[in-house]
């Protein structure tokens, strides 16, 4: 199994969209293929591991979509667009700092005996399904 420094959860194309256009959150994760492709980020060589990516149907924030969300770091970035996702991807995933003024809310994993958790209260606005 290969080693994975970060996963990305794309909340974008949800089939009741609630927190943003369905067109913006289609043209959103295309774009963030094409970058994690054009980065190599999906590179099984790179030593950090690779970056896994998934498109989320909803990740029940509702508002100021898209949302992206960085795991470990437990990083939500809210009104993700595609001229947004590249400097996302270098400056957090490649140089490590989180691109603040974009920030929704941060969940952090905490390790409790030894098993990584995370505390994802409050949700802000959670959609009704």
């Amino acid at each position: 199994m290969q080693r994975v420094s970060h996963h990305l959860l794309l909340c974008a194309t949800a089939t009741k969209a609630k927190c943003c256009d369905s067109v913006l959150g289609a043209q959103t994760w295309n774009a963030l293929k094409s970058i994690v492709r054009e980065l190599d980020l999906e590179n099984a060589a790179r030593p950090e591991g690779i970056v896994l990516r998934s498109k989320a149907d909803c990740l029940r924030v509702c508002e100021r979509g898209p949302i992206l969300l960085v795991w470990p770091d437990g990083i939500w970035y809210s009104d993700v667009s595609p001229d947004r996702v590249k400097r996302i991807m270098e400056q957090h995933i490649i140089g490590q700092q989180p691109v603040e003024e974009w920030i929704l809310k941060r969940t952090p994993f905490e390790a409790i005996n030894g098993v990584l958790s995370a505390e994802i209260r409050p949700q802000i606005n959670p959609g009704k399904d």
